[in-house]
């Protein structure tokens, strides 16, 4: 078996293709039953997000799946295949495995260390789950990514640094204040910015949010969301002494200042105990830069921020090694995991060797003995009974153990030729080419012939 994971995200296409590519939840499943209902898919997980769109699946044949996964991607989304092909990412194996990880940690996102994809990631497995597009090798490496990320969150500082300057703005403030309770913000400006800023505020616990705007309109929809307070340009002034107001943020389109020196001076000639923290985010700039050097403002614009986030970058990238690290372990771990799959039905075949000799022996004990009571045939049953267990037990921990290792092929087949083995797993494997799913026929063929190099390569 192979794990392939072919998909589009922002490195390779942009937007206005991505968009296309999205599954809504309330449609993923019956994109997932569509996907495994594919040939040679034996499992299936779907991750959409406005920056990708992953299917990740296990399959019997590699290089004629990836083509049958592209095919169902045209299909679904009604897009030929030539539209977008080229700007599809692939990979197998090993470095699927890696991806997975990689996106589940945040390191593959546009914003380094952002804890949004796992929950996203979580969910698409658990949608998987329930529609049992997911099977023995999914469940298992899904399960182990979503805890490999939340353990490279809280065993590193990966997500701990603002990486975006509204974001830092508010990290600025924290340096200065200590906390947002009980202070209040006015926020110049409607547009996006404004509101991701808000929702940060909110967030960090601020007491009251005025939004002013060139369109009082704008203001009051983008305060009311929030249950702040609105007001027009030309009332700014009067705002910062009447709402008391500790933080201003300012982030708009303007071409000129939105506030100058003078203004600001007469609103502390009305406040002249109260501090003002000011950050300017926009550009070109919205406050006038002579707002510094009046007393008791602090004013800050965009490359103060810049700083503060290229340092928090640095940071993240230097966690990003230590996690790096962490998806290594977990890789190892996965690769044992897998090449212990084969020794399954050599255990299976040892323990139903052992119950037949057992049943065997006992059948011929009854024939000599005829005339043993119930009682004394049932101790005899229950003591030899115990002989076989303890003596099939070691060898099994034994091959349990050889099976986690670089030759775990050699050993199982040693072990199958030292317990003349072949002939119950062979039948055990017909047995399950008519009873059982694909999945657990090749579990079994596992047994006797190799494990994928590519997946167990380290």
């Amino acid at each position: 078996m192979h794990i392939l994971a072919i998909g589009l995200d922002y490195r390779k296409a942009p937007v206005a293709l991505r968009e296309k590519f999205t599954i809504s939840e309330e449609d993923l499943p019956e994109a997932l039953k569509r996907l495994r209902q594919t040939r040679s898919i034996l499992e299936c997980v779907i991750v959409s997000t406005c920056n990708r769109t992953e299917i990740y699946a296990v399959v019997d044949r590699k290089y004629i799946c990836g083509h049958y996964v592209r095919t169902f991607m045209s299909e679904w989304f009604r897009i030929p295949l030539h539209q977008f092909s080229g700007l599809l990412t692939t990979y197998e194996d090993d470095a699927a495995i890696r991806h997975l990880f990689q996106v589940a940690c945040g390191l593959d996102s546009m914003v380094i260390g952002e804890t949004q994809i796992l929950g996203q990631v979580k969910q698409a497995f658990l949608i998987a789950q329930r529609q049992k597009t997911t099977g023995t090798l999914f469940n298992t490496l899904f399960k182990q990514a979503v805890t490999l990320a939340k353990r490279a969150h809280s065993e590193t500082e990966l997500g701990e640094n603002a990486v975006s300057v509204s974001y830092a703005a508010i990290e600025l403030g924290k340096r200065i204040f200590g906390s947002f309770r009980k202070k209040n913000v006015m926020v110049i400006g409607a547009g996006k910015m404004s509101e991701l800023t808000v929702k940060h505020l909110l967030a960090s616990g601020v007491d009251q949010v005025v939004v002013a705007n060139r369109t009082l309109n704008k203001a009051e929809q983008l305060a009311k969301s929030f249950s702040g307070a609105a007001c027009a340009m030309e009332e700014i002034e009067a705002a910062l002494v009447d709402k008391d107001i500790d933080i201003v943020l300012s982030s708009t389109g303007a071409h000129g200042l939105v506030l100058t020196r003078a203004q600001v001076e007469r609103v502390m000639s009305r406040r002249p105990a109260k501090p003002l923290f000011m950050i300017d985010i926009a550009v070109p700039r919205d406050l006038d830069p002579g707002i510094a050097q009046l007393q008791n403002v602090y004013l800050y614009d965009i490359d103060d921020l810049q700083g503060i986030v290229d340092a928090n970058i640095a940071i993240r990238k230097r966690e990003a090694v230590k996690v790096e690290q962490m998806i290594a372990q977990e890789m190892d771990a996965f690769a044992r995991w897998y090449r212990t799959l084969g020794v399954s039905p050599l255990i299976r075949a040892l323990q139903e060797k052992a119950e037949a000799i057992h049943h065997d022996t006992m059948e011929s004990l009854l024939r000599k003995l005829p005339d043993l009571s119930e009682h004394e045939v049932k101790v005899i049953r229950k003591l030899s009974k115990s002989m076989i267990n303890q003596m099939i037990h070691e060898p099994i921990l034994r091959i349990k153990e050889l099976a986690a290792e670089k030759r775990s092929q050699e050993a199982m087949a040693l072990f199958t030729q030292l317990f003349a083995l072949e002939g119950l797993i062979q039948e055990d494997a017909a047995l399950a080419g008519k009873d059982k799913p694909a999945e657990t026929d090749s579990l079994i063929k596992d047994a006797l012939t190799p494990v994928s190099p590519a997946i167990v390569r380290s």
